[in-house]
């Protein structure tokens, strides 16, 4: 991403939480220490890949002396014809903004219909694709010798997985004081989880409302040196992160084996996909109703 001036930047105040904070101020106080998580905002996208906007007061084209309109844009996996980039970047295969360094296909990353021996070969084609897809017994399983769909990655600016929690007080988030870049530890009890590991995690953001908690679970390392606050047993509600490679096709709405790259247990987990945006670190996916093993 290029070099931006942030006091040139105005989140556009929607508090769509599609760039994972709940609000666009709180978006804006992490932006000092980190103003790489600004290519996280999508409506601000347009203005980054020079989207020019129609002129103040500008009217309807006359029907009859209108040019033509363009043909549609093509179904490309990495566009959708969006034109984000223009009006015809998807048709000419011009790629700006954060999507310029992924390739434009012109079939879907996962053919269900296509014939299983050249799925478990792919091609060039699919090996250059942001999500990648490989046959089922090509490594897809966890150290108990069970299959899982896709590895979840966490993204590339945080300390970890992204996990959104509820503490089984929810009063103790108040009781505690708890704010963004403390340092917490808790365990997953119950049928959202049952882990049997103590997590630690860096919080990110507190809904002093509902008392639920969003952190980037790191290793127990953080804590030992730099002291931590104690939730006790919590509820796990979902999981934010990225997806490099699937051997399956994800589609919002279905509920999947995964597994979380940094898991101690290295087990897999289950949950329903309900969000999903393409972008160039891969495929960005929030799942809930987790459960594990």
């Amino acid at each position: 991403m290029t070099e931006i001036d942030l006091r040139e930047v105005e989140l556009p105040g929607l508090d769509c939480g599609l760039c994972g904070f709940r609000t666009c101020s709180d978006m804006a106080a992490r932006l000092p220490d980190k103003p790489e998580l600004l290519k996280r905002c999508i409506p601000l996208a347009a203005d980054f890949m020079n989207v020019q906007a129609a002129p103040p007061g500008a009217r309807p084209a006359d029907p009859e002396t209108a040019e033509p309109a363009a043909a549609p844009l093509p179904a490309i996996a990495n566009g959708e014809g969006c034109a984000s980039c223009g009006p015809a970047g998807c048709a000419t295969g011009e790629r700006r903004g954060w999507a310029q360094d992924a390739p434009v296909l012109a079939t879907p990353i996962f053919d269900p219909g296509a014939d299983a021996a050249a799925q478990a070969t792919p091609s060039p084609l699919l090996r250059d694709a942001r999500v990648a897809t490989s046959a089922p017994d090509d490594g897809w399983r966890d150290h108990l010798g069970r299959e899982f769909d896709f590895v979840l990655e966490h993204f590339p600016e945080e300390a970890g997985p992204r996990e959104q929690i509820v503490p089984h007080n929810p009063v103790i988030t108040r009781e505690l004081e708890i704010e963004p870049g403390e340092i917490l530890i808790g365990r997953p009890l119950g049928i959202s989880c049952g882990c049997p590991i103590t997590h630690c995690g860096i919080v990110q953001s507190v809904d002093r409302f509902t008392g639920a908690v969003v952190w980037c679970v790191t290793g127990p390392l953080h804590p030992r040196q730099h002291g931590f606050k104690d939730i006790g047993y919590y509820a796990a509600q979902a999981y934010e992160g990225l997806i490099a490679k699937s051997r399956v096709e994800v589609e919002i709405g279905r509920r999947y084996w995964f597994q979380p790259r940094m898991c101690m247990m290295q087990w897999r987990h289950s949950g329903l996909v309900n969000f999903l945006n393409r972008g160039s670190d891969g495929l960005q996916v929030r799942i809930e109703g987790l459960w594990i093993g």
